[in-house]
């Protein structure tokens, strides 16, 4: 009887693996490594106390996007310590020969987002940053992965990194999306039926009919918030829609050497007859616009559900959902469509791409923003602000009342300007509804699609998006 055949995870890490180590941990080659400004100052200062260099520079590539402020980029920032951790990247690339995507360069952005449009990220690639949500650049059949910062040192000195190799749950969205239910809304029900721990010790592989109708955009958004259900990494098997996507990238291959790559890239794919450690079956056309109503990415419901009550809850979840509704000041039982929103935010590594800003910008021209609502348009990078100009997305958002700020991570995390202030309730097209992560202790959160925040912003409340298209 013939073995079965491999899956993605396990043909990309067998070829990415230098050693297996003593403790069961591989030493694993990664092949791209993308810093940006929070977590490379700390790294590259040991490698100083260290004596050492950065062993393949040309491997590595930085950008600026967390602190960065997005109303005014102009030199020197105008907060005193975001300039010094600029400059301190600005050295530290300078020293070490990395490639670095600033302001200035017409090509910065969020990390993850400009990974992709400039064709860093590749199918069957090792991909690492000191960014949580890493796991972006799956979409293209890469395994991609967060890390902290003395492992941002190593892969800066060795290019290697000691893993735990992951077991991997395939997830098999079926059916068709209805309109008006976008990536974030498949995302957000893998996490609310699985948990936010559902995924520890696994990677997910994303599959099925949804999935593969899905642009390459689309799955960023879906296998960046697998981080959020807990997985190590998260992954869409290369077809030709991630091959057309990538065609003419800055960093792609060219000419003949693009159609050997794409050859060797179809070939990573997981087998047919692949095994996997568990199996997953997600009815697609089933699904609904979602909403998150607590303090963390599983507490969602359809925006046409009501919130969960106590008694219904198992024994186990009954304190986490006091907690989120004591924090939130919700009332359970009631529906989550009506509940008042002060801040709109459409942005983020999550969704701050151009077609995130066209279907917000769908929803937006059908009417203004609510006197009471402070709303913001965030790009992704540089190239997603200039694509929306060419196209007049920001004269719409504009007129809709919204402001139409410059490329970062904005309100995302809120190490800039862009926070909320006191209790306010912030309709979000991000990825973390985490208590404070908006830049308020008090602040609260609603994840919801791009498309859904603009609904939100018109009304002044949560709406359903289904409404306005």
């Amino acid at each position: 009887m013939s073995a079965a055949g491999r899956n993605l995870l396990q043909k990309v890490w067998d070829a990415h693996t230098v050693r297996e180590l003593p403790g069961g941990q591989t030493q694993l080659f990664i092949g791209l490594h993308l810093i940006h400004e929070v977590t490379s100052p700390q790294a590259f200062a040991m490698l100083r106390e260290m004596g050492l260099g950065v062993r393949f520079p040309s491997l590595t590539f930085a950008t600026v996007d967390h602190i960065i402020p997005t109303t005014s980029q102009r030199r020197p920032l105008a907060d005193p310590l975001a300039e010094e951790m600029l400059v301190a990247l600005e050295r530290s690339c300078a020293e070490s020969g990395i490639p670095l995507f600033d302001p200035a360069s017409g090509r910065q952005g969020i990390v993850h987002v400009i990974g992709p449009e400039l064709g860093l990220t590749q199918p069957g690639m090792t991909i690492a940053c000191g960014d949580s949500h890493t796991a972006t650049h799956g979409a293209f059949g890469a395994v991609a992965f967060g890390i902290g910062t003395s492992q941002v040192r190593d892969v800066l000195a060795t290019q290697c990194l000691a893993l735990a190799r992951p077991k991997v749950r395939r997830l098999d969205v079926g059916g068709k999306l209805s309109p008006g239910v976008y990536a974030k809304d498949v995302i957000l029900a893998i996490i609310r039926k699985l948990g936010v721990k559902g995924g520890v010790g696994f990677a997910y592989e994303y599959a099925g009919a949804a999935i593969d109708a899905m642009t390459i955009e689309e799955r960023l958004t879906v296998c960046n918030m697998s981080i959020e259900g807990g997985a190590r990494c998260g992954y869409v098997n290369p077809d030709d829609t991630t091959f057309d996507y990538l065609r003419g990238r800055e960093h792609a291959p060219e000419g003949e050497a693009f159609e050997r790559a794409r050859q060797s890239w179809r070939g990573i794919a997981s087998d047919p007859d692949a095994a996997y450690d568990d199996e997953v079956e997600i009815d697609g056309s089933s699904l609904a616009p979602s909403v998150t109503w607590g303090i963390h990415p599983g507490q969602s419901v359809a925006v046409d559900e009501c919130l969960p009550v106590r008694r219904d809850a198992p024994l186990d979840e009954r304190a986490a959902l006091d907690e989120a509704f004591a924090f939130m000041g919700l009332e359970p039982g009631k529906p989550v469509a009506g509940v008042p929103i002060d801040v709109a935010f459409i942005g983020s590594c999550t969704n701050g791409r151009i077609s995130d800003l066209r279907e917000a910008a769908r929803v937006a021209k059908t009417g203004r923003v609510a006197p009471n609502v402070r709303a913001l348009v965030v790009p992704g990078s540089q190239s997603v602000a200039r694509e929306a100009r060419a196209e007049g997305l920001d004269e719409i958002f504009r007129a809709a009342g919204f402001e139409w700020r410059e490329a970062g991570c904005s309100m995302c995390l809120a190490m800039n300007p862009d926070k909320l202030v006191g209790r306010e309730v912030c309709a979000s097209s991000s990825n973390r509804n985490f208590k404070g992560r908006q830049g308020s202790p008090t602040g609260r959160t609603l994840l919801m699609s791009p498309a859904m925040v603009a609904a939100a912003a018109l009304a002044g409340k949560v709406v359903d998006v289904r409404e306005h298209l």
